[in-house]
């Protein structure tokens, strides 16, 4: 036999085999085909394929993230906002994955732009703000179930920005410094009605005690020439008011009882 010919049969034995070897990575699965028709997949590490006969898909199972561009949406209450999201997701089932849609990442991607637009669409401005952890489930569990047939496994969707217009952003901004004032105003009420109960109860205490008011009078008299003061001021006993035939109110109720 011809040295080259074998050397032809050997160069060519060594190509066939050589794509008949295939290695899948740990985080990797090798979808099978034989002759159009699903095998299986196969992996992770060293195996086989028949050339010509059987072919191989390659799918990523980590966890993939796409961003989903900002989306002009009204809301239920008529405010037109710009929101953006990340999607997070991985292929549980690779055969799925290749046989049930074409390009499953262009599919997800898709099917996350619209479901946004349309839960965004029936929500209103306040939940958006402020009840985002609701929107964010409530977006996981519709892609979630909607991509499943594929078998994509959505673990999570979080709204990342929110962009409100000008004209909303002042009003919104109106509205919270109001607000503030309000329960300023409520606070200096209830401030100053818990000091006049307190007033009024001083009051009350300092009538009933023989000489209170004047003491008081004196402390007052002290309070207000502290500072450097160039009015004099000489307190006027009570008691010699009492002499004048002035009467406090509860000795003149004590003798109307007798």
């Amino acid at each position: 036999m011809d040295f080259g010919l074998i050397v032809g049969i050997i160069f060519v034995a060594l190509i066939i085999l050589a794509s008949s070897i295939k290695v899948v990575k740990e985080y990797e699965r090798g979808v099978i085909f034989r002759l159009g028709r699903l095998v299986g997949a196969r992996g992770p590490g060293l195996f086989l394929i028949i050339p010509i006969f059987e072919s191989m898909v390659k799918i990523d199972l980590r966890v993939l993230v796409f961003d989903v561009p900002p989306q002009e949406v009204i809301t239920r209450d008529n405010v037109t906002t710009r929101v953006n999201a990340v999607v997070y997701y991985r292929v549980l089932d690779p055969e799925k994955a290749v046989t049930a849609v074409e390009r499953y990442e262009y599919a997800t991607s898709q099917i996350a732009l619209t479901t946004i637009r349309g839960v965004i669409g029936q929500a209103e401005l306040d939940d958006l703000l402020s009840e985002r952890d609701k929107l964010n489930k409530r977006l996981q569990a519709i892609i979630d179930e909607a991509t499943d047939p594929w078998g994509i496994k959505v673990s999570a969707v979080e709204i990342k920005d929110v962009e409100l217009p000008k004209e909303m952003q002042r009003a919104m901004a109106a509205q919270a410094e109001a607000e503030r004032n309000r329960r300023a105003r409520i606070i200096t009420a209830d401030a100053e009605f818990q000091a006049s109960k307190k007033i009024a109860e001083a009051a009350n205490v300092l009538q009933k005690e023989k000489g209170g008011m004047f003491i008081r009078t004196l402390q007052t008299i002290k309070e207000a020439t502290e500072e450097k003061a160039t009015t004099v001021v000489i307190p006027f006993p009570i008691e010699m008011l009492e002499a004048f035939g002035h009467r406090s109110e509860t000795k003149s109720k004590s003798k109307k009882e007798d």
